[in-house]
């Protein structure tokens, strides 16, 4: 196969041009050309009035060699890579070994179970919350009814937090054995839409989520892989010290009845997520290794997602190819912070995603239509450990914990979200009174007021000093009716529990940090890949 990439075509081409331009391409006669792939299909906006598409294909043609002498060094065609998945190790039959421990049923959790179920290690899943569809009906009960389930919600539970979100899945990860394509195809064995392997920005969106990880779920128990629901590690069995320091169990508690259990366990992938504050707690006590790491706090900010699409494909806005349009921007600002856009979420809601009582937190989804009327994404800004906070690896989660209970007061102790207009935001005022053109999705709902109130004085401060100038990049971007919503605080972990080069914990053999939570991933693609990455790893050690 010959991998031909940067083939450009008018936005509006028909289906039967492709063959002929790549034929013209690689300067052979249709004849010779005899299985076309599409890996992948973006586009390229920069003159709006003529929006090209960009295509990569894998192609087979009649004597290959001859074609590829006839481009030696060509960056666009070369030899098509290999990325069928390999698995490194593989349990012999019969193995009855000691069964890998996995917790959390996120991304990482998903994909780490699913590749050692398939090398034959029958993993046992341990997950707080509920299997999916009964985590969804908590998850409304808090958007609908103000009805908050500490165990279940959006960040706990099967699927993790990436199921309540726009299901991007793609990342700038270094990926040279292409384990990003491995997830991407077990996703599409899932049920999810085949577009995902080819389209540049692929995403499935949240209902399409839910059937996809319950039926991953039905594979990994036809492997013979175990799920634990409603069961929380409530400490962490440790013996030994120095080079000796080794995992070997778990005590578990049944979330419904409080009953506890005590499960042997040497090697155990850690995929908790990066909202498991007790259990952090619990992994510091034990004098498990972590640190502190930078993360960033902000708001959800909503426009009209027709407001997106024409600043970004103009006249071409609306073109069903191109779907409802993304952006991606940033400013350095003069008080020495990063602003940034994070999480885009095109066509969808902002939603709530506390775990816990008390506070308040947002976040974005999309469903796969991208379809509804608002466009959002975090507008965050950088902190740092030792400068904003202490660096004490848990002094992250207190700072995160602060404004999100701050956030739970202003905007009435009852869930719902304090909100402000971007116009009474740059004029230092507090905002009341009706929305204007825009109005916020968030549910339970968003009470006018001073976001200065549950946010640090230098994030406000370099948000100010951004919105005019992503307003020159994007055209109404700081149009003074756009509502910005509090607050976005868990971008990503705000420790790292530090492994080696053998993705074991530095300090305690056994355990296996992983995905988001652990500090090693930011995304539900980067924390798929990782979770390979460390159930490759365990296994090795397991099987050797």
């Amino acid at each position: 196969m010959i991998r031909l990439s940067d083939l450009t075509l008018p936005l509006n081409h028909p289906a039967d041009a492709i063959e002929p331009a790549i034929c013209a391409a690689l300067a052979i006669a249709p004849e010779r050309l005899r299985r076309v792939h599409m890996v992948r299909r973006g586009n390229d906006a920069r003159k709006k009035s003529a929006i090209k598409l960009v295509y990569v294909f894998d192609v087979e043609v009649e004597d290959e060699g001859e074609v590829l002498a006839r481009f030696p060094g060509h960056s666009h065609i070369r030899p098509a890579p290999d990325t069928a998945y390999k698995f490194p190790v593989m349990a012999p039959d019969g193995w009855d070994g000691q069964r890998p421990v996995v917790i959390g049923a996120g991304p990482c959790g998903l994909l780490a179970a699913l590749i050692l179920a398939q090398m034959g290690l029958k993993p046992i899943i341990i997950e707080r919350g509920k299997a999916v569809r009964e985590r969804t009906k908590d998850t409304w009960a808090l958007w609908r009814r103000h009805e908050l389930t500490p165990e279940s919600n959006v960040q706990f539970g099967e699927g993790g937090a990436g199921t309540f979100s726009d299901g991007k899945l793609y990342s700038r990860i270094k990926d040279p054995r292409h384990l990003s394509r491995k997830v991407l195809t077990e996703f599409v064995k899932a049920g999810a839409p085949d577009d995902i392997l080819y389209e540049a920005h692929p995403h499935i969106g949240t209902f399409r989520l839910v059937t996809m990880v319950m039926s991953i779920r039905e594979t990994i128990e036809a492997l013979g892989g175990e799920y634990r629901f409603g069961t929380r590690v409530e400490d962490f069995a440790i013996e030994g010290e120095g080079d000796d320091r080794h995992l070997t169990g778990l005590h578990l508690r049944d979330v419904a009845s409080g009953a506890e259990s005590f499960l042997p366990a040497s090697h155990c992938v850690m995929a908790l997520g990066h909202s498991a504050r007790d259990t952090f707690a619990v992994l510091h006590e034990r004098g498990v290794f972590m640190e502190a790491k930078p993360f960033a706090i902000g708001v959800r900010i909503e426009h009209p997602q027709s407001w997106i699409d024409k600043a970004r494909f103009g006249p071409c806005a609306g073109h069903p190819v191109l779907g409802a349009a993304a952006y991606a921007i940033a400013h350095q600002a003069s008080n020495g912070r990063a602003v940034y856009s994070f999480c885009m979420c095109p066509g969808g809601r902002v939603v709530a995603a506390t775990s816990e009582e008390g506070r308040v937190v947002t976040n974005g989804m999309s469903q796969y239509s991208r379809a509804e009327f608002n466009a959002n994404s975090g507008l965050v800004v950088t902190v740092d450990p030792g400068k904003d906070y202490p660096e004490d690896p848990l002094a992250g989660v207190e700072f995160q914990r602060k404004w999100e209970s701050l956030a739970f007061q202003a905007g009435g102790g009852d869930y719902c979200a304090p909100g402000q207009k971007v116009g009474d935001l740059l004029a230092g005022r507090a905002s009341s009174g009706d929305f204007g053109a825009v109005i916020p999705s968030y549910k339970p709902g968003v009470k006018l007021t001073d976001l200065s109130a549950c946010l640090p004085p230098y994030v406000i401060e370099a948000i100010r000093e951004a919105l005019p100038v992503f307003g020159r990049q994007i055209p109404n971007y700081d149009h003074p009716d756009v509502v910005m919503t509090g607050v976005e605080t868990r971008t990503s972990s705000p420790l790292r529990i530090t492994r080696g080069k053998d993705f074991q914990s530095l300090n305690t053999r056994g355990l296996y940090p992983a995905g988001e939570g652990a500090g090693y991933a930011g995304g539900i693609l980067s924390a798929a890949v990782d979770g390979i990455r460390v159930a490759e790893a365990l296994a090795g050690a397991v099987l050797a």
